[in-house]
């Protein structure tokens, strides 16, 4: 495995020199250096972990690596992407570690193999098909958990692992899996209740939020990133829209804003004399209320070289002012997430927009100079008809006749349930895959680009996102296939009979009271207030 190319790192923050008795700890990002490192999670957690002097830390990717000491106390991963579960299986078996946390505490009762620590969006919205691989979870931001998690581990550093363990369930946010039983009504079947193993440990263990105003920004800018020398900052943080479907604004409730005068714009200057590129970050960047100002500010003639790179904005937000700095900034397209074309189905998700507020979207973006518009949309949505598809297909036609000469692109998903969303208790509509073909044939005929993504993954993905612990073994095996929807399909047939079917988890509409695989992890909003959401999307579906 190469060195991690240090050389090639602009640092923004000073790293600590250790102490002499420093817990030995390393974290990792179970993909290559480059998309690692364009991680703003993993290099917040990183640079906060070695601004410790009571930690010795070092880095591993999947092809780089920091020299790591034989007698290595922590090992952490970031996981941002589901299929990385396979790096992470891999990197614990090329040193030598069991996969299993039962085998780790089966084999270590004094603790010397690594506590093996996992977080990242995909561990804190649905941890179960992973658990089994993990000692302690984090669930929430790294901002509240990470600190804690450490401070508790100094605690009990020389206990046994067992020990360790129930001491580290006692803090907010640190999952144990291992501490909690999954009973279910058959071995195929449904989960009937997941329970403590004794009275001493949390029946529910709450996902921790970072509450301040300071946002993230990068600790080290590198042309090695994907998005070479790029300096990010985080602009809001969640989302106020709410659509039923979306992790991304219920999971990371609420929405908070970047304190301009405090954070965000001395960070942009501290990134910005090291790197002439700056990309805002965020699910929703200019409905943070101070935006006009974020956009004077980096509009300034001193800034003239930089080129600016933003996240998806709202649609109605697009103003010909944002076009013209995006322009001047070198960014020639802006991204818009419609989801679909239809305001029937736009009412149904809570997506407050209507096809005239998109229309004039474009018009700003092609006023303004930029060259394309690239819209996200979505197949598969509850409530969805062929009607929906048509108007879809008709939205696209008439961007194109209302901003002639802007490069239209439309990118294209199946809906996938998420956990803690309202529209988590609903399946993956088999017909998405013919809908998406469908709309391929026609925009692509009348001069549309369109991006579809996989249907199979989509597949993969609500698997994952809806699984439960039973997954674990099916995942081992799926590795060693290969990750595609027919490697996941020949695993289900091995397995028959120890775990439900491909389309239980899939396709079926779960029963509103089932006890669902993260029913004890606790999410921003509780059960009841989702199902009421989920009760108004159903009121429009009728």
């Amino acid at each position: 495995m190469n060195a991690i190319p240090t050389q090639d790192e602009q640092l923004l923050f000073e790293p600590t020199a250790p102490d002499a008795n420093a817990i030995e700890l390393a974290f990792a990002f179970p993909n290559t250096y480059s998309v690692g490192i364009t991680s703003l999670g993993y290099q917040t957690v990183w640079a906060t972990l070695a601004a410790r002097s009571d930690l010795a830390v070092s880095r591993v990717f999947t092809d780089a690596s920091d020299p790591l000491p034989s007698d290595l106390e922590i090992l952490g991963f970031s996981l941002s992407w589901e299929l990385d579960y396979v790096n992470v299986l891999s990197l614990l078996e090329e040193r030598g570690i069991a996969v299993r946390a039962t085998e780790r505490l089966a084999a270590n009762s004094t603790a010397k193999a690594p506590l093996i620590f996992g977080g990242g969006p995909v561990l804190t919205a649905n941890p179960e098909p992973f658990a089994d691989f993990f000692d302690v979870i984090l669930l929430g931001d790294g901002e509240v958990s990470l600190p804690a998690f450490i401070d508790a581990y100094q605690t009990v550093r020389h206990a046994d692992r067992a020990t360790q363990l129930r001491h580290l369930a006692q803090v907010p946010g640190l999952y144990v899996p291992s501490l909690y039983a999954v009973t279910y009504d058959a071995p195929d079947g449904s989960i009937t209740a997941i329970t403590p193993i004794d009275a001493d440990i949390p029946a529910i263990v709450a996902k921790q939020t970072h509450r301040s105003n300071t946002l993230l920004a990068s600790s080290v800018v590198t042309e090695r990133a994907a998005w070479p020398d790029i300096f990010m900052v985080e602009v809001v943080r969640s989302c106020p829209e709410m659509c039923r479907f979306c992790l991304a604004s219920y999971l990371t409730l609420p929405f908070r804003v970047a304190d301009l005068e405090g954070s965000l714009l001395p960070a942009i200057d501290r990134g910005l004399k090291v790197t002439q590129r700056l990309g805002l970050l965020g699910a929703s960047i200019t409905q943070h209320p101070e935006f006009e100002t974020i956009l004077d500010y980096i509009g300034q003639p001193k800034f003239d070289d930089v080129r600016l790179s933003i996240a998806s904005v709202r649609t109605n937000t697009v103003t010909r002012k944002l076009a013209e700095v995006l322009s001047r900034r070198d960014t020639r397209s802006i991204t818009i997430a419609v989801e679909s074309g239809s305001d029937r189905l736009r009412q149904i998700i809570n997506k407050k927009l209507d096809t005239d507020e998109i229309a004039q979207a474009a018009i700003e973006a092609k006023a303004g100079g930029l060259k394309a518009l690239k819209l996200y949309g979505m197949v598969g949505i509850p409530g969805e008809t062929e009607e929906d598809i048509d108007a879809t297909i008709g939205m696209m036609k008439g961007l194109k006749k209302t901003a002639s000469g802007l490069r239209l692109t439309l990118g294209c998903s199946t809906f996938v349930p998420k956990s803690h969303t309202p529209f988590q208790w609903f399946g993956v509509n088999k017909k998405a895959e013919k809908r998406l073909k469908r709309l391929q044939k026609e925009l692509r005929s009348n001069g549309i680009d369109f991006r579809p993504e996989s249907y199979n993954w989509s597949v993969m993905q609500t698997l994952l996102s809806r699984g439960d612990r039973r997954l674990s073994y099916l995942l081992e095996r799926v590795r060693h296939y290969g990750d595609t929807l027919g490697s996941y399909k020949r695993a289900f047939k091995d397995m028959r009979g120890t775990l439900p079917p491909l389309e239980a988890y899939v396709f079926t509409e779960f029963d509103r009271d089932r006890v669902l695989p993260w029913q004890h992890l606790q999410g921003p909003l509780p059960i009841e207030t989702l199902k009421k959401h989920l009760a108004e999307a159903e009121a429009l579906m009728n």
